[in-house]
């Protein structure tokens, strides 16, 4: 019987160390990091495109996308980020829910107006977003095409 229990124990642990992803994450856009060679896409949110143009509250263009990749690269820093799965996308990327020093990552980028609820899959970060909304940070500024659409080709 204790045999049984410590195999169901070991188990477990293996699941759950397989549900889990961590270490030193590499930036490739502002929603979608790589761990030791694993892409994965931040569940819930949609960061504009590295291409991506915005406007600032003055009028003047900038590029939000590579904006909000360089500010996600400056949080995360060198700090070990840890994600749990929650599934696969189309692209067979791994889809998480990711941390770095226990602040949650899709949270931060939408709190801070480098991302957007992506309300599609998630409702989890639509407070995060009326409060960016309401402080005009980082696309909130200005004017803007949501991800989506513009990927959709709405310039």
């Amino acid at each position: 019987m204790k045999l049984l229990i410590a195999l169901l124990l070991v188990a477990c642990a293996a699941t759950a160390q397989a549900e889990q992803i961590a270490g030193q994450a590499t930036v490739i856009d502002a929603d979608t990091i790589e761990i030791h060679g694993e892409r994965i896409r931040l569940n819930g949110i949609d960061a504009p495109e590295s291409r991506q143009d915005c406007e600032r509250a003055d009028g003047t263009s900038y590029r939000c996308g590579k904006d909000a990749a360089f500010s996600l690269a400056e949080f995360i820093a060198r700090g070990t980020v840890f994600c749990e799965r929650r599934g696969v996308d189309r692209y067979k990327r791994t889809i998480a829910i990711c941390q770095v020093r226990g602040d949650d990552i899709g949270a931060w980028l939408v709190r801070t107006g480098h991302a957007l609820a992506f309300r599609r899959y998630s409702t989890d970060y639509v407070p995060e977003e009326a409060a960016a909304q309401e402080a005009k940070s980082g696309m909130w500024q200005g004017r803007f095409v949501p991800p989506w659409d513009w990927r959709r080709g709405v310039r």
